[in-house]
């Protein structure tokens, strides 16, 4: 399957649990994964991190974290803050293509949103999918500005060249409001496909396999399927004209 990068549109999307179903999906299938965190922020030495909720929600599968900050800044910004070196676009960009050739699947977890620092020359995932020829799988939220923030990254993927993998929920409420089930067509429309998925709030990890497989669609292992959850989220009375 190659290289992919998991972003968020925006911090709390769920970019952890949607790298963690793809890992475990990609699991039972015998498929070999690889999970890099490039920047792990607000976490110190020693205290557990992204990378260990994966692990717990997958196991089995590899991961490395190449850099840590205490502060909750952009890394690019924590470093600095704390005198550390930052990460350079082309060491990470050689690390993350050798691990291509011993892995089935390397997934690549951005830090915060799309667009986050990592260096002082202001390289982001973006850039690093772009030099590892990678695609960009997109994790949304369902919050009111869930729409524009995801219009804003497939656009500035677009503007890079760089191939969107599919849009995924990441945390899709048990009870969701009108404004997430408004989002869901409204998502669709702004990315030009069906989503990829949507995987519920706070999955633990009793059959999180299974789990993982309804909330992903059959390009990733799975069984979610786009129209359905479209119909199901559909706010819109039956009968009822949007039109008046």
């Amino acid at each position: 399957m190659g290289i992919v990068a998991v972003s968020e549109t925006s911090i709390g999307a769920g970019t952890t649990i949607t790298t963690a179903a793809i890992a475990a999906l990609a699991g039972t299938r015998g498929l070999t994964v690889a999970v890099v965190k490039l920047a792990q922020t607000g976490v110190r030495p020693g205290e557990p991190g992204e990378l260990t909720e994966i692990e717990r929600l997958a196991p089995g599968v590899a991961t490395y974290e190449y850099a840590r900050y205490p502060d909750a800044l952009s890394p690019e910004a924590a470093a600095r803050h704390t005198g550390d070196r930052p990460l350079r676009l082309t060491a990470v960009a050689k690390s993350v293509a050798a691990l291509d050739t011993e892995f089935d699947l390397v997934l690549v977890a951005g830090t915060g949103s799309l667009l986050e620092r990592f260096g002082p020359d202001g390289w982001t995932l973006a850039e690093l999918a772009w030099s590892v020829q990678a695609p960009v799988l997109l994790v949304t939220g369902t919050g009111r500005d869930a729409p524009s923030h995801t219009a804003l990254a497939a656009e500035a993927l677009t503007a890079r060249g760089v191939r969107l993998a599919g849009l995924v929920v990441g945390s899709w409420p048990h009870d969701p409001d009108l404004v997430a089930r408004s989002n869901v067509a409204d998502l669709e429309s702004i990315v030009g496909r069906p989503l990829t998925g949507a995987l519920p709030a706070g999955p633990g990890p009793d059959g999180f396999s299974t789990v993982a497989r309804a909330g992903l669609d059959a390009a990733w292992g799975g069984d979610f399927d786009a129209a359905a959850f479209r119909d199901r989220a559909d706010p819109t009375p039956a009968g009822t004209s949007i039109t008046g």
